[in-house]
């Protein structure tokens, strides 16, 4: 009978710069987003914690404690990890424009790939652990694994896709290679096999947006997967994992509320009030308030990355499993609000 342990955290991207480049969304945003109010790139017109947290600096100092709380979450789930010493990993995490693409969109897939190769400094500047820009990095993935759980899931009514080989990008996309670069923040290593299930977070905006801030088309696509149905999924990944013989970890990577998708707070903050009612339904492991939840809603509320934690709040579910909070990081500036947990 297998053991499973749940883990939940961020793949934030402006992590991986040094705070000093100020390479944060909030400035990216602020320079090429044609849509914001000419008066709503005046600080004076933001809320006021959302000024205090830019401060005089363009939020650096607020960076620092930003990153600081991030990488001691990082570090308490790499010690619980490590202590459970799983066969593989399970991923859950958003293809924002990489392998879906025009040329097929799935709800979900499964990667079965035998290892994954990835470059992800190739095309930055600077990053912030100074590796060469031409560093790869090796992953092992878990073919068989990868194939037990598609055929699992399967025989339990979702209709699976799976890949062994990329269509466009090569080795992973971004939420999966920074949740490894995460786990591994300290560079001691990553000898966990991998097998990555992308979730197609983004819907209908998954080829208008073409996996950044900036609109491409103004056609909406067809929605992604409901939160229920990502529930469900979830739900079926621990009954299909819990019948294997091996011990599983099921890590959800996202940041919740992403500012540069909510229109109401004309794409600079993230949807406080909403990620803090997720975060209190999470928190007294309510989890089906979850599964309550319209895609409207979680369009509404920028929370369209919170899919991937929808999977593992399903799989918690079936488990029984009660989260352990390690933190619930606030900002107005840094794009979104981030938890971070381990689920027993």
């Amino acid at each position: 009978m297998a053991e499973i342990l749940g883990l939940g955290l961020t793949h934030y991207p402006a992590l991986t710069a040094p705070d000093e480049d100020r390479s944060f969304p909030l400035t990216r945003t602020l320079k090429g987003n044609q849509r914001i109010p000419q008066e709503m790139k005046n600080p004076s017109a933001w809320p006021e914690p959302m000024r205090v947290e830019y401060g005089e600096d363009e939020g650096y100092t607020s960076s620092l404690e930003h990153r600081a709380r991030l990488v001691a979450g990082f570090r308490r789930i790499r010690e619980e990890l490590d202590a459970f010493n799983p066969d593989f990993v399970v991923i859950w995490g958003d293809d924002q424009y990489e392998n879906f693409r025009e040329d097929i969109i799935p709800p979900f897939c499964v990667l079965a790939y035998d290892d994954f190769e990835c470059q992800p400094f190739a095309h930055r500047q600077r990053n912030f652990w100074g590796e060469p820009k031409d560093k790869t990095f090796k992953y092992a993935g878990h073919k068989e694994g990868a194939r037990a759980l598609a055929s699992g899931l399967i025989d339990r009514g979702v209709d699976m896709a799976y890949a062994y080989q990329p269509l466009h990008e090569p080795g992973l996309g971004h939420a999966i290679l920074n949740t490894l670069l995460y786990l591994d923040y300290d560079r001691k290593g990553f000898d966990y096999p991998v097998v990555p299930m992308l979730v197609n977070c983004y819907g209908s905006r998954v080829i208008r947006n073409r996996g950044g801030s900036e609109e491409h088309s103004p056609d909406p696509d067809p929605p992604g997967p409901s939160p229920k149905r990502c529930m469900q999924v979830g739900a079926a990944t621990a009954e299909a994992l819990k019948e294997s013989p091996w011990r599983v970890a099921l890590i959800a990577s996202s940041s919740w509320s992403h500012a540069f998708l909510v229109e109401k707070n004309y794409w600079l903050w993230p949807d406080i009030e909403s990620d803090r009612a997720r975060f209190e339904e999470l928190k007294a492991g309510d989890y089906q308030a979850w599964s309550r939840l319209s895609t409207e809603q979680v369009e509404d509320a920028g929370q369209q990355e919170m899919l991937n934690w929808m999977c593992l709040a399903g799989a918690m579910d079936k488990l029984d499993y009660q989260p352990e909070i390690l933190d619930y990081i606030e900002t107005y500036v840094f794009n979104s609000n981030k938890c971070l947990a381990i689920f027993k």
